[in-house]
């Protein structure tokens, strides 16, 4: 698939998750988790523009969007309250955009990295869903469950770390691949379970993740029995370590994550959850940060690895080199993790 087919299909994907957020739901209380959905519908549209036509000399088809919908300079507080378009004027600017990159074409890597954006916003419209009780997308809206319980042996020895250099796409925190030497590990052939979880919170006296209550658990505006056979989600870094403490166990690095995805048994990683790891979110050797210089780089050393994918998660980013990130106190995401032995 080129790069122009997947700016349509990532598209198609969004319409679906946010062009019914319209009315009461195009805002929404001003929380840190999300954006104001009627702001990031605009926010998409405009940074497919600003990469793929204005990189390329073009005028922006909206005079003020730099204002509005850069999310480098437009503080996330302020975007409840800026002068937006009405809801169905954002997404004919976002079409527009889109009808323009197709007819007049741009940079092959700017539409391979607007692709993804949106994607990526797919998956975050996903989370506004969730995080604010709206209905669930009419896609899918739960993990895999469960398979196989024990753990797979994993020799130890040199492992390349990043994307090669002839990949399709690469951000630039994958770049590039590097030698790293990993001693034999045992890792879980799935993630922690609803039930396995459940027994922690019982024998260490722990809050429950969130979105559970009173034996129930929400899921986006629904109250539902807790699945045991489902991989826990919705658990900050910090909760996974606590569990991990109280089985005797750990989380995995990066690379020996990265490096288990190549074993055959190894179940759900993707289609499931994001993977917490026990790394910190910094460069690879080398590191050369590319155009959208906000991506990676401000990020370093605050934020925790995760790896894999979520059910919500688009093939194109659900890849074994990817790298997710976020703040280690974060569980509004579709978050769980799998083990190590110690």
């Amino acid at each position: 698939m080129n790069f122009f087919d997947e700016l349509r299909e990532a598209r198609a994907h969004t319409r679906v998750v946010a062009d019914d957020l319209h009315g009461e739901k195009e805002f929404g209380p001003m929380l840190a988790i999300v954006n104001p959905p009627r702001w990031e519908v605009g926010h998409v549209g405009w940074f497919q523009e600003f990469w793929c036509l204005r990189q390329r000399g073009a005028a922006s088809i909206l005079p003020n969007a730099d204002d509005l919908y850069n999310s480098a300079t437009v503080a996330h507080d302020t975007r409840w309250g800026l002068p937006l378009p009405s809801f169905q004027d954002t997404i004919a600017y976002r079409d527009r955009v889109l009808e323009r990159v197709l007819k007049e074409g741009a940079d092959p890597y700017f539409a391979g990295l607007a692709a993804r954006h949106e994607r990526m916003h797919a998956e975050a419209f996903h989370y506004t869903r969730q995080t604010l009780a709206y209905p669930a997308p009419p896609l899918r809206s739960t993990p895999d469950i469960s398979g196989e319980k024990g753990d797979l042996e994993v020799p130890g020895g040199p492992h390349h770390l990043g994307s090669q250099r002839d990949a399709e796409f690469a951000f630039d925190n994958e770049k590039w691949s590097h030698a790293v030497v990993l001693a034999p590990f045992r890792i879980s052939r799935r993630l922690v379970t609803n039930a396995e979880y459940a027994a922690f919170l019982e024998a260490a006296r722990h809050k429950p993740p969130l979105y559970w209550k009173e034996g129930k658990m929400r899921r986006f505006d629904r109250w539902i029995d807790i699945p045991m056979d489902e991989p826990v989600m919705h658990v900050s870094a910090r909760e996974a370590e606590a569990y991990c403490r109280w089985a005797g166990r750990r989380l995995p690095s990066e690379a020996e994550w990265e490096r288990a995805a190549q074993e055959p048994g190894m179940e759900q990683l993707f289609g499931s959850a994001w993977q917490w790891t026990s790394s910190v979110f910094l460069p690879y050797p080398g590191f050369l940060r590319d155009p959208y210089a906000e991506y990676s780089e401000p990020w370093f050393g605050t934020h925790r690895v995760l790896r894999g994918g979520s059910f919500a998660t688009p093939p194109t980013i659900a890849h074994a080199k990817f790298r997710n990130f976020y703040t280690p106190e974060r569980a509004d995401v579709f978050c769980g993790f799998r083990t190590c032995a110690p």
